[in-house]
């Protein structure tokens, strides 16, 4: 391929930041919160610990299979491993580079709990919860502390304390009233129930050593071989030179990338990195340029192929094919960034702001030049359309990255980029492999105590039948259960609590644990926790909880799609050809007037009431209905001729104000593309 100004940039074109020392030259990639920096010989030994981590999951889950609780405890004891040398258990500890010898401990504790489970496998099958002895109990008493410290290193206290609450439920039960009373549970048959097949290493690890290694993995290869890079060339390629060109790029970007990102916040520090400075450059608002980014980021994980981790357990859990899962949340995670696009373009109009110039931005050519990158999400997508298994098709779309990487001229993947991939992989997919095993801990507590069963009973009268209150209460439930933890262990325990309780009430599997799985992703922009605005505001320099009252109002229609493929199930592809057509096209019209509502903006700019006359139109045409539907329709019409006549006339603008500054401020050459 011939050199251009739009071309790839090479692997060294930005400093990397400090992740080894100057003598370990490790993988490309920024440090995460709590991560030490080791170096010498201990940067090596984990550094092969993680190429062993990846090559161990890719061989057993492909090649030669092995019995599911060695399996599942092998995988937790590396990722321990991994977890306690790399991430610092004291704020002072980071600093340090080398393992101090308390976490050496734990790691020596975290190999000798799968090594008790692998030699004693045969008898722990038949006694564990039951009639377990003494040793059982220390090793899992052992093994639910390691994991909670594990998960305390990489995401903090939250989902540590809700899994301390539901244990400590365990014992109070007796003295509890109501629905919330239980016979109570030996120390012994408690901890050894919890650790082992019926929570710790129950479905959530089952997810998260099997499908999450293999996607974490791939979205590494995708970043190390470029894919990641071209996939923000592409977004600007497209939409920067628009109106507001920057939002619209976040929007796409954060899209593509969350395709193999999966996590929100994640998403958002990844690309907002670059899309807010550039929002803000054009004329956005920073705190409006830090909920765009977190808005666009989140819906990352409800768009196909990957969807994030949630969508795996869902799989799990309901027995629905994934293949199916991934079809039905195609129109959906359409409705949300559709709705995300209108109201930056809205915002666009309202505010007079222009694009970036041409001149700045990739050149379509060679963005299409290099559109061979696609190829491994292509893969991916065929894969699981054609039947293979989930995990065959993330090893073809990974195998794919690393092949499409040999056809560019900076990013080749040579033995130590694919190293690096690996050791990448690695890091990312620690906080996963916590997250899932301390979910574990929390619905092998519900199954134990029977609290999902009486909890779902408890909605189904509360609701007194009426399937739009149990709704409503799901909807509340699944958010504050979402509140400061990772979406994956906020749905795992949604489904167990939630989701039984509407499937009771008719209501169609598919539609009740996605809508649960919908507000478990929505809970990242909903205030006053919000991790996803968090993360934008410290780039944009914005107050916090500002900024997630902001995303909350950009993400609006997230809140009301679940409603809206409850009420119109052929936006999940349920239903014929005619209503799904007809369904997904008014509710398409919805989200544009509930973006004209929330922006204020519809031919001319629009007084308060109009405003509310527009959201009630707007929810007449997402619920769906032939009656609603015409109800709608003639509403806008009316508001049309309305806004024509007595609507705000928007006053002239400085048009030089909204205009781009020098191209000196924005986009370094390795991202326009320049040499």
């Amino acid at each position: 391929m011939s050199k251009s100004k739009n071309d790839l940039p090479p692997r060294n074109a930005e400093p990397a930041q400090d992740m080894h020392s100057a003598t370990d030259a490790g993988p490309v990639e920024g440090r995460l919160p709590g991560e030490r920096l080791l170096t010498g010989w201990q940067y090596h030994l984990f550094y092969a610990l993680a190429i062993i981590f990846v090559g161990f999951h890719i061989y057993i889950l492909n090649f030669r299979p092995m019995d599911p609780w060695v399996f599942r405890s092998v995988h937790i004891a590396l990722g321990s491993a991994f977890g306690f040398a790399l991430f610092a258990g004291w704020k002072r500890a980071e600093q340090a580079r080398r393992v101090p010898i308390i976490d050496w401990f734990l790691i020596a504790a975290s190999l000798y709990c799968t090594y008790y489970i692998a030699t004693n496998l045969n008898q722990l099958l038949f006694r564990v919860g039951v009639i377990p002895e003494t040793q059982d109990f220390v090793v899992a008493v052992l093994g639910i502390m390691l994991i909670l410290e594990l998960t305390r290193r990489t995401l903090g206290w939250a989902l540590p304390v809700l899994a301390l609450i539901f244990i400590a439920y365990g014992f109070l039960g007796p003295y509890l009233p109501g629905v919330l009373e239980h016979r109570g549970y030996s120390p012994e048959r408690l901890f050894t129930y919890v650790y082992s097949l019926n929570g710790v290493f129950g479905v959530t690890t089952q997810v998260s050593a099997t499908y999450l290694v293999i996607f974490v993995v791939f979205a590494a290869f995708l970043q190390v071989s470029g894919v990641g890079e071209y996939f923000i060339r592409a977004a600007f390629a497209a939409a920067g030179h628009l109106r507001g060109g920057p939002a619209k790029v976040a929007v796409f970007a954060s899209a593509l990338m969350g395709t193999m990102n999966g996590t929100s916040a994640g998403n958002a520090v990844a690309t907002g990195s670059l899309t807010i400075p550039l929002m803000r450059r054009v004329g956005y608002k920073p705190r409006f340029a830090a909920a765009v980014e977190a808005t666009a980021s989140t819906g990352g994980q409800i768009l196909p192929p990957i969807m994030g981790a949630g969508a795996f357990i869902m799989a799990e859990i309901t027995g629905i094919p994934y293949s199916q899962l991934i079809l039905a949340a195609i129109i959906p995670a359409l409705l949300y960034f559709v709705s995300v696009y209108f109201m930056v373009d809205l915002e666009a109009v309202k505010e007079n702001l222009q694009g970036l110039p041409r001149s700045e931005i990739p050149s379509l050519k060679s963005v299409l030049r290099d559109s061979y990158l696609f190829i491994p999400v292509v893969v991916l997508v065929v894969s699981i359309l054609m039947g293979y298994s989930i995990i065959r098709a993330g090893t073809l779309a990974l195998a794919s990255t690393l092949v499409a990487s040999w056809f560019t001229k900076d990013y080749k993947m040579g033995p130590k980029a694919v190293a690096d991939a690996m050791f990448i992989g690695t890091r990312n997919v620690i906080g996963l492999v916590a997250v899932c095993a301390s979910a574990g801990i929390v619905v092998g507590m519900i199954s134990l105590t029977g609290i999902g069963g009486r909890f779902s009973a408890l909605l189904f009268s509360v609701a007194q039948n009426s399937q739009f209150l149990a709704l409503l209460f799901a909807m509340l439930i699944a958010i504050i259960l979402g509140m400061g933890m990772p979406t994956t262990a906020a749905y795992a325990v949604a489904a167990s609590v939630v989701a039984p309780g509407l499937v009771r009430m008719d209501i169609v599997p598919l539609v009740a644990h996605m809508f649960v799985f919908y507000y478990a992703v929505v809970s990242a922009i909903t205030p006053p926790v919000a991790l996803a605005a968090y993360a934008t505001s410290s780039i944009a320099n914005t107050d916090p909880i500002s900024t997630s009252f902001e995303s909350f109002r950009l993400g609006l229609a997230a809140y009301l799609v679940p409603f809206a493929f409850f009420y119109s199930p052929g936006l999940l592809l349920i239903g014929t050809p005619v209503v799904i057509v007809l369904n997904t096209a008014t509710a398409l019209v919805g989200v544009y007037l509930l973006a004209s509502a929330v922006q204020g903006w519809f031919v001319r700019r629009m007084r308060f009431a109009p405003r509310a006359v527009m959201l009630f139109a707007a929810l007449t045409l997402i619920a769906g209905g032939v009656l609603t539907d015409a109800i709608g329709v003639g509403i806008v019409v009316a508001l049309y001729f309305y806004q024509q006549r007595y609507g705000l006339t928007e006053p002239e603008r400085d048009k030089g104000g909204a205009r781009a500054e020098p191209a000196s401020t924005t986009m370094g050459a390795s991202q326009r593309g320049d040499d």
